[in-house]
């Protein structure tokens, strides 16, 4: 056993040298192992198409983690910064509005399909821990935070993704073909909007989208059913 060196405990000048990861040396002879901190979670948002795959990570504590399987290289994932190995903690929910904990890899893929345009993700680049299972609110996204000549025009917002539109050209002239520019939603899904309060004025519809997904998902439910397959 490597004895203390009194000159060590006394002199206020004992440095550090040596690469953090190994065992390093303070001047004066004696030796200690650096503590390794685990890396912060990383927010990242990624455009489809995401050129990324996800999978079933190790199990911890009886509850699945999700992990990234691989990137593409030169794809949005990659440019993104997401890694190979990384841990999802958290990913956007079917519609984008909310983050949900990641303890499921089948459930998770199923979201980020069905999540327009782009997908928010929280990765952990430490040692791999059980996922939590509550909701967070989604990262703002852009359009909301807005200078005082945005907010002069600021008259309607998209509900899907909160793009505010701030053209000088009224939005009631746009062509009824006009889609978000953000998130491609259609002008039916725009409402108006409150510069000050940052809030919406008005309602507007579910989309037919939704309806169609409804009515598809009873019918397959309905199918099997009555062919006796196992859902």
């Amino acid at each position: 056993m490597l004895a203390r060196s009194p000159s060590l405990a006394r002199s206020p000048s004992a440095r550090v040298t040596g690469r953090v990861g190994s065992v390093s040396r303070v001047s004066g002879g004696a030796r200690f192992q650096p503590k390794v901190r685990a890396a912060g979670d990383v927010t990242v948002e990624v455009v489809k198409p995401l050129g990324m795959k996800i999978g079933r990570g190790p199990d911890i504590d009886g509850r699945q983690t999700v992990e990234v399987k691989f990137v593409v290289p030169g794809g949005n994932a990659s440019k993104s910064g997401v890694k190979m190995g990384d841990q999802i903690m958290y990913h956007s929910s079917f519609f984008g509005d909310e983050l949900w904990a990641a303890d499921k890899a089948s459930f998770a893929q199923t979201s980020i399909n069905a999540c327009p345009n782009s997908v928010d993700f929280v990765l952990n680049r430490g040692a791999k821990r059980k996922p939590n299972r509550d909701k967070k609110p989604a990262p703002p996204k852009f359009g909301r935070k807005l200078n005082d000549s945005q907010k002069a025009t600021a008259t309607h917002m998209c509900v899907d993704c909160g793009y505010v539109y701030t053209q000088k050209k009224s939005f009631d002239d746009q062509p009824d073909g006009y889609a978000c520019p953000q998130c491609n939603a259609p002008k039916s899904r725009f409402a108006e909007y409150d510069a000050e309060t940052g809030q919406i004025k008005s309602n507007v519809s579910t989309p037919a989208i939704v309806t169609a997904l409804t009515v598809t998902m009873l019918g397959i439910v309905g199918y099997l059913t009555v062919t006796g397959l196992d859902l």
